[in-house]
């Protein structure tokens, strides 16, 4: 789990420091494991520019779900 964290904060760091976003939303099945909003958010600062990271992270409001109900809305 560490290394999968560890690639996430990385990717994660990338994504704030390319496009500055308010809030990341995470969705999938990845939003079902509360570890994953805690621990990224604290380990991304190693490579955000200026070694600060305030973005929250959050997760999808419908869960996993989020895709197949936002795919439905488009049909």
């Amino acid at each position: 789990m560490q290394i999968f964290e560890n690639r996430l904060a990385r990717a994660i760091a990338t994504t704030v420091n390319c496009l500055d976003p308010d809030v990341l939303v995470l969705g999938g099945g990845i939003s079902n494991i509360s570890r994953i909003y805690k621990n990224p958010s604290a380990i991304s600062k190693q490579w955000t520019f200026g070694g600060e990271f305030s973005t929250p992270i959050l997760p999808a409001k419908h869960g996993d779900s989020s895709g197949v109900r936002g795919g439905a809305w488009l049909w």
